[in-house]
């Protein structure tokens, strides 16, 4: 039975057009407004960092803490929504810039796994089991700055504590090999995996795999999804765009490599990603110049890129392609799939 997909994006993908280089060019809209924008864009779900339902979390007990969250569980509900996952936001806070569960200061250590705990708390107010970790300055500028055994202990030190807060709860750990350190400690889909099973529970442990992280590891995203699919790891995805491997561009799904992206969709449909209820989750930014009124564009075309290639996946004759395999005419087989994107 073919899967039916349900998207999700978060409401970071709706911004203001800033940049390391300029001003904002885009007015800033609320949470609430963008809410509102969910459904009719075609998404069902939402994804959270931790201060996306609680803006200073930091500052609040845990009493206001679950009021806080389950306010905005009601405004889900309120526009016929779910929550996806939550992340901790470890790496915008002065304890963090050195990382967080990896850092040198054992009290900054401290605060990285009291925060996720927190960040849980949020994710069980808003009726989601999934926590991603996105692990942005779990690495060195400078190698000799840290020890790397030592680090991947402290890793798996931080997710068993989660793991034990709620032993409901999953882990997604999102890799990427670089951006904002240099040299990432958990680069690709393998490493993630392969920290899960240092891990106390496991199986509760998977991978968020994200097009663009992938791409800058210098490795094809479907590759990594089959990996991960082998392995009954992938518990979300992120997909998007890139532009060679120069930084984190989060260009819209199929924008550069078309086919690159029919293959993440075909991988993922051939496997029945989804029948679980599994997202297909957007992480993409509105070009900077893109006009208020439009920024929203980039939302709604990487959905429809992803169904339109979806399309093309199922209509392919499969029967043609195992013959082309069989024969060993790999070029014709590349024609086939080639016409099949062109439309022909």
């Amino acid at each position: 039975m073919q899967t039916t997909f349900r998207f999700s994006f978060g409401p970071w993908n709706i911004h203001e057009g800033a940049d390391p280089f300029g001003p904002p060019v885009r007015d800033s809209m609320s949470f609430a407004q963008k809410l509102k924008l969910f459904k009719p864009l075609g998404f069902d779900g939402v994804q959270f960092h931790d201060d996306d339902a609680v803006p200073d979390l930091n500052d609040l007990d845990s009493t206001a803490l679950a009021k806080k969250a389950k306010e905005v569980k009601s405004m889900l509900d309120g526009e016929g929504l779910v929550a996806e996952f939550v992340a901790p936001r470890l790496w915008e806070d002065p304890r963090t810039i050195d990382g967080g569960y990896t850092a040198n200061d054992p009290a900054c250590r401290t605060y990285a796994i009291e925060r996720s705990l927190r960040a849980i708390d949020i994710a069980h107010a808003l009726d989601t089991k999934l926590i991603v970790l996105w692990l942005a300055r779990e690495g060195t500028y400078v190698r000799e700055s840290k020890d790397s055994k030592r680090s991947t202990e402290y890793l798996v030190e931080a997710i068993n504590r989660m793991l034990a807060h709620d032993s409901s709860i999953r882990i997604a750990i999102e890799p990427k090999p670089n951006e904002p350190v240099d040299q990432a400690y958990i680069p690709t889909t393998g490493h993630a995996i392969a920290l899960g099973h240092l891990c106390s529970d496991p199986a509760r442990v998977g991978v968020n795999i994200e097009s663009a992280h992938a791409i800058l590891a210098g490795l094809d995203p479907s590759d990594e999804m089959g990996f991960a699919l082998a392995h009954k790891k992938l518990f979300s995805v992120h997909l998007n765009d890139q532009n060679g491997i120069k930084f984190d561009a989060d260009r819209s799904f199929g924008s550069i490599d078309l086919r690159r992206a029919f293959n993440q969709v075909r991988i993922l449909d051939r496997h029945a990603y989804g029948s679980s209820g599994e997202f297909v989750g957007l992480d993409i930014k509105a070009m900077r110049t893109q006009k208020f009124d439009v920024s929203t564009k980039h939302l709604s075309n990487s959905r429809t890129v992803f169904l339109n290639l979806l399309e093309v996946s199922r209509g392919l004759d499969q029967k043609a392609i195992d013959a082309l395999i069989a024969a060993r005419d790999y070029e014709e087989l590349d024609l086939l799939i080639i016409n099949a994107l062109m439309g022909k």
